[in-house]
C-alpha cells in the first residue's frame, strides 16, 4: 500500500468503522458531518494513517486549499483520506473513523486500500454513511435506507431496502471491497428534502447517527444535536410561513407515503423560485429562531 502513510499503529479492541465521503454521496453534508461527530465519542486525535491523494484525485476538481495564519505562515491542505482511531472508555469496542472526498480515479484500488487497512486492524463491522436528495418533507421523520453485505441485517434493524439501479458512488465500491475481504458492512442513506438541498441538514445528520448507534451500540450522546435540530426546523418553518404557496406544496408532500430510493430527485420547475426563497432565508438567518 504505497499510497498509505501510517504514522503509528493504534491498539484497539474489536473496532467498528464509520466511513463517510464528501461529494456525490453527501447531500446537505449530512453524512460527512455525522462521521465527524463520532470523533467526539473519545478524545479527538490526529489521524493514525492517511491515503495520499496523488493517484486518486483530479486536482482541478478537488483543488488544494491554502490558508494563512496570523503570523503570515501559509499552508496547503490536500484532499487526503484520514483514518482516526477513537478509544471509547467503558465500552467493549473502539472506533475507527474514515473521512475524505470521493476520489476521481482508480476507485477499486482506492476502496481496496481502505478495506485492507481496516482488515489489518481487525475491524469487525463497517458502517458507511450517505445522504441523497429526495422527494421528502422535513416535517416527517427522515427516511433511512439500508444496503448490507448481509441483506438480512437491513430488515433486522427496521430499515427500508433499496431497489435502486443506475449510476453509483464510491460508497457502493467500498461496500463491495468489504465483501471481498469478509468484513460485514452496511451503508445507511438519509433522504434529505429537495427544497432544502443547498444547506447543511442537521436533522438528516442526527437520523444517521441514531441508526448508527442502534446498529453498533456506540455510546454516543446526541442530546446537544436535538437542540441544533430544533433550531434548524424553527428557521425552516419561519421561511415557509412567509409563503403560502410553499406551505401548500410541503403539506401536499407530507401526504405522500412512498419511501424514496437512493437517487437524486429531479427538480420541480414550477416551484424552483419558491425553493430559492427558502434557501435565501436560511443563508441570511443562520442562527435565528422563531
Amino acid at each position: 500500500m504505497n499510497s498509505v502513510r501510517q504514522f503509528h499503529t493504534p491498539r484497539l479492541r474489536k473496532p467498528v468503522a464509520v466511513i463517510a465521503f464528501e461529494g456525490w454521496n453527501d447531500a446537505c453534508e449530512a453524512a460527512s458531518a455525522a462521521a465527524t461527530y463520532t470523533l467526539h465519542v473519545g478524545k479527538r486525535t490526529e489521524p493514525f494513517a492517511v491515503i495520499d491523494p496523488d493517484e486518486f484525485y483530479d486536482f482541478q476538481q478537488h483543488r488544494p486549499i491554502i490558508t494563512s495564519s496570523d503570523g503570515g505562515h501559509r499552508s496547503l491542505s490536500w484532499p487526503i483520506t484520514r483514518f482516526h482511531a477513537v478509544k471509547i472508555p467503558g465500552h467493549s469496542q473502539d472506533l475507527i473513523v474514515v473521512t475524505g472526498d470521493e476520489p476521481s480515479f482508480r476507485w477499486r484500488t482506492y476502496a481496496r486500500i481502505i478495506t485492507q487497512l481496516l482488515a489489518e486492524h481487525d475491524v469487525e463491522q463497517v458502517i458507511i454513511l450517505g445522504a441523497f436528495i429526495g422527494q421528502v418533507a422535513h416535517r416527517k421523520p427522515t427516511p433511512i435506507i439500508g444496503v448490507a453485505t448481509e441483506p438480512e441485517r437491513v430488515e433486522r434493524f427496521g430499515l427500508e431496502g433499496s431497489n435502486y439501479e443506475g449510476p453509483t458512488g464510491i460508497v457502493s465500491v467500498v461496500m463491495e471491497a468489504c465483501r471481498e475481504v469478509g468484513i460485514p458492512a452496511m451503508s445507511l442513506w438519509a433522504a434529505t428534502p429537495h427544497y432544502l438541498a443547498a444547506s447543511p441538514n442537521p436533522k438528516a445528520m442526527l437520523a444517521l447517527l441514531r441508526k448508527t448507534v442502534e446498529i453498533t451500540g456506540l455510546p454516543l450522546d446526541l442530546s446537544d444535536l436535538d437542540v441544533v435540530v430544533d433550531q434548524y426546523l424553527d428557521r425552516v418553518e419561519s421561511a415557509i410561513d412567509a409563503s403560502a404557496d410553499l406551505n401548500e406544496y410541503i403539506t401536499d408532500l407530507e401526504r405522500e407515503d412512498d419511501v424514496p430510493d437512493i437517487a437524486v430527485a429531479s427538480s420541480v420547475d414550477d416551484t424552483a423560485e419558491l425553493f430559492d426563497e427558502i434557501e435565501t432565508f436560511l443563508r441570511q438567518n443562520p442562527d435565528s429562531s422563531r
